[in-house]
């Protein structure tokens, strides 16, 4: 099975960029623009990440990336990603950044966007990974700050397929952002929104994403299964819940696997992502174990997952198509 797991095409939707900045990156950074960390070593970092929580995880998370500061800094980090991905077989992924993360501290956004860029197209070209950028707003952030990203983010958006919501989600419902993520559906952007893991008003903030957003997928979604009205509209509508077991068990009390379980029973389009690997420890393919181990999936599961993944990308049908047949042909071997 750890053989099958390895070579399955693999598809991931739900990946921080920021998230995927290990440590041995973060010094070489530090040290190419003059910066100061506050650890000795590499090992002395990562004995820093002690959360328990999304909220003691998202102060950990935005400390690390103030040594983003160039656009080869942005270029080192998406490509550091996608050669990880690409030896993990992922062949589809579409990525999270965090414009305002770093346009609150001084980095242009132009800066950002140039330098993930050309790592999108060089990995395509060298690695034969393909790779989308979503733009997701800080809830936490005005709204109105939301709606100024948006607009500045228009010269560039040929290279956005969609926009997304993340961070803090206590007191920062999805309703809140309703009028930026009307708009970007006006200028032709796709739309997913985080509903991290037993949050305050999860079911609530599900509900309001589905019915009065009107998203086109779910980033986590796992409360969802405590409303069998939300189940059903979900179901109904065939949006896409993109899971990440390993960072649960990090920000909650359990990988969630029991919910992943029920999922699969219900027919809803559930998804193994990796989140933000380099703070919890595991990429897509030891996601994707986890999961395995857990339940004990047989291949045919397996194959559906990365089935769900594939149907629920924002590609072209025929591209979707091209990426289902290679699946198939793997499976059938």
């Amino acid at each position: 099975m750890k053989d099958f797991i390895a070579g399955l095409p693999k598809c991931e939707l739900h990946l921080h960029i920021e998230g995927t900045l290990e440590p041995e990156l973060k010094f070489e950074l530090a040290k190419r623009n003059g910066l100061a960390l506050p650890y000795e070593s590499v090992e002395d970092m990562r004995a820093a990440y002690d959360f328990d929580d999304l909220p003691s995880f998202l102060s950990v998370y935005y400390e690390g990336m103030n040594v983003l500061r160039t656009e080869p800094d942005f270029y080192d980090l998406a490509m550091a990603y996608l050669s990880r991905a690409a030896a993990q077989n992922v062949r589809y992924a579409e990525i999270f950044f965090d414009p305002q993360a770093h346009t609150s501290r001084g980095v242009p956004f132009d800066v950002v966007v140039r330098g993930l860029r050309r790592a999108l197209i060089d990995a395509e070209n060298q690695l034969g990974v393909r790779a989308q950028l979503i733009m997701c707003f800080l809830r936490d952030f005005q709204a109105e700050y939301a709606m100024a990203t948006l607009l500045e983010s228009l010269p560039y958006r040929e290279w956005i397929v969609g926009v997304g919501l993340d961070s803090d989600e206590k007191g920062n419902p999805p309703a809140k952002f309703a009028a930026v993520f009307a708009r970007a559906r006006q200028e032709g952007y796709l739309l997913t929104m985080h509903c991290d893991v037993d949050q305050e008003n999860s079911t609530e903030h599900i509900r309001q994403c589905v019915e009065e957003i009107g998203v086109n997928r779910i980033d986590h979604g796992v409360n969802s299964l405590e409303d069998p009205k939300l189940v059903e509209a979900i179901k109904e509508r065939g949006l896409g819940l993109t899971v990440c077991p390993i960072s649960n068990g990090y920000v909650t009390d359990s990988m969630k696997t029991d919910a992943i379980r029920r999922m699969l029973d219900l027919g809803l389009r559930v998804t193994i992502n990796s989140d933000d690997p380099a703070y919890f420890t595991g990429y897509v393919q030891e996601n994707v174990a986890a999961v395995q181990e857990a339940l004990d999936l047989s291949r045919e599961e397996l194959v559906r997952l990365q089935r769900n993944a594939f149907e629920i990308t924002w590609l072209p049908r025929q591209v979707k198509d091209a990426y289902l047949a290679e699946l198939d042909a793997y499976a059938a071997s």
